[in-house]
């Protein structure tokens, strides 16, 4: 009993401790920015310029992994010689370090890099460090919606003489919608908050490419309060798509790791 007792209570004291690292941060930054502390920098021309950048080039990140990533997840999701290893490359940018990732796109797309291009220090540039490091989130996740949608039901609609476009469009699409709208958001909160890509491909420039990340690194030395209240944006906005995701019943990764039926299937 009383080495029962003993684990019990290890067990118990390291979850509190788990879970008080996890929290203490994240309640330091709104003990030292107030709501009204908060608001009021919302009007400093840093904050609202770099928002302005975080935004437009974010969604523009959003709509490119949406056009490029579901059409790849649909191929991907299927069984064919050499899936897992492209499989394998979607997933590398998640493992690499930020740094290495701007750099690498700085070697491929730069003024001396492989294409010679004039993207860097570009608001393009910061849309594809954006796409490069939150398209995988997207990928995988729609690789595992698509894997889930029941081949039953599209050979279903193909037999009663719906194409393979009006398919995926009328079926497939809806049927994978949960997951695909999952990873849509989980790769717009990871872009959201990207900063090693965007700073070694993009810079820092104020009102040109500087996110909200690089933001806070520019004014750490400058202004804490600054630094403290974007922080706290940033947090405020990561939390409202957990929470939205946990609402919608979007959050649902259990979910999507069954076997593949959709990749057996053929449209043609």
């Amino acid at each position: 009993m009383r080495r029962n007792a003993l684990v019990g209570g290890l067990v118990l004291a390291a979850s509190f401790v788990t879970l008080a690292f996890l929290a203490l941060p994240v309640i330091a930054v709104f003990a030292r920015v107030t709501p009204a502390r908060l608001v009021s920098q919302l009007g400093n021309p840093v904050v609202t310029d770099a928002l302005l950048v975080s935004l437009k080039t974010t969604l523009a990140a959003q709509a490119l992994i949406l056009v490029l990533g579901t059409p790849a997840a649909v191929v991907l999701a299927r069984r064919f010689r050499g899936r897992e290893a492209l499989v394998t490359l979607v997933e590398l940018p998640l493992v690499l370090p930020p740094a290495v990732a701007g750099l690498g796109l700085l070697a491929a797309l730069g003024r001396t890099g492989l294409l010679h291009t004039s993207i860097p220090f570009t608001q393009g540039a910061v849309v594809l460090a954006v796409a490069f490091v939150a398209s995988p989130l997207y990928i995988r996740t729609a690789i595992a919606a698509f894997e889930a949608v029941d081949a039953n039901i599209v050979a279903a609609s193909r037999t009663l003489g719906a194409g393979p476009v009006r398919t995926f469009f009328r079926v497939v699409l809806p049927l994978a919608r949960t997951g695909l709208a999952a990873g849509a958001a989980l790769a717009f909160a990871r872009g959201l908050g990207e900063f090693g890509a965007t700073i070694m491909f993009a810079g820092s420039l104020q009102k040109v490419t500087q996110t909200l990340p690089l933001a806070i690194y520019a004014e750490f030395e400058v202004n804490f309060d600054v630094t403290l209240a974007i922080s706290a944006l940033l947090v405020l906005i990561s939390a409202a798509v957990l929470i939205s995701l946990k609402l919608t019943s979007l959050w649902q990764p259990s979910e999507q790791t069954s076997p593949s039926r959709f990749a057996r299937l053929s449209w043609s």
